[in-house]
């Protein structure tokens, strides 16, 4: 049996669930936006989280738009960027950004001497998301995650309402006491100024089955976020080949990024095995 006890109210009062597969790194390069785009054309995606000042940023996101593909920013802090009309002052700022974060613990803690780089660099990608996509981004996450560093949150970089990427959730025994603590302390955080959704796990690894299995059951009551990178062979075979529908049974992927309504903190998140 499946219990789960998740840092937001959308349970409550709500019978039908959601499987939300969201593509990474839109616009990274030309393969990982094509092979996302062939996902997409299967239905096996249901949105993507775009990364800016890339190779393929600017082509990805006349795509997009084209195709009216659900699209959220995806913030990076930690691969260089790549695109020719990045200016070198962004460039500078994001290279010392990354350094930073290499380091032990560095994404856990907050660093004051770097609080105006950080703000630079999230700034200039929400500006550039705007240029374009020609819109506000109502949803945003990180490049390895780094959305959720001590910068990015208690600096409020993070517009209030917009949608967040929370924290993996994980199987009962899989993380440490701190671990899940500090997991539930983020997630509490976000939860008073973003929307969330119930869950949130990684497509990989994608044996044993039985562990997508238990995603897709708990996806009939809740609404779940499933990370994925299409451009690890992997992970495309299984979602453009048709093996998720095999596997989801009589069960739809979302056609779109959505959550509930704006939610409430609460308990920790954790599932546990039977």
């Amino acid at each position: 049996m499946i219990s789960s006890n998740p840092v937001t109210n959308a349970g409550r009062g709500f019978k039908a669930g959601s499987l939300i597969v969201n593509a990474d790194d839109w616009g990274r390069d030309r393969e990982t936006t094509v092979r996302i785009l062939d996902c997409i054309r299967n239905r096996s995606v249901s949105s993507v989280s775009a990364m800016v000042f890339m190779d393929d940023s600017e082509r990805a996101a006349e795509v997009a738009r084209a195709r009216a593909i659900d699209a959220g920013l995806h913030l990076n802090m930690t691969t260089a960027f790549s695109a020719a009309q990045c200016s070198s002052e962004l460039v500078k700022r994001q290279n010392t950004l990354a350094s930073h974060l290499r380091r032990p613990f560095a994404s856990v803690v907050f660093h004051p001497g770097l609080r105006r780089s950080f703000e630079y660099v999230v700034a200039a990608q929400i500006d550039e998301f705007r240029r374009l996509y020609g819109r506000e981004p109502k949803r945003l996450d990180g490049h390895h995650h780094m959305h959720l560093c001590p910068n990015v949150l208690l600096g409020g970089l993070l517009s209030p309402g917009t949608i967040v990427r929370r924290n993996f959730c994980f199987q009962a025994g899989e993380k440490s006491l701190p671990n899940r603590l500090f997991r539930w302390f983020i997630d509490r955080r976000l939860a008073r100024r973003h929307s969330l959704t119930d869950f949130f796990f990684s497509l990989p690894p994608l044996e044993p089955p039985e562990r997508l299995q238990r995603i897709f059951e708990l996806a009939r009551r809740f609404v779940i976020e499933l990370e994925t990178h299409p451009v690890n062979p992997a992970e495309y075979r299984f979602l453009a080949g048709g093996e998720i529908f095999r596997a989801l049974g009589d069960f739809s992927i979302a056609s779109h990024y959505a959550v509930r309504a704006p939610h409430l903190a609460g308990r920790g998140t954790r599932i546990e095995d039977p």
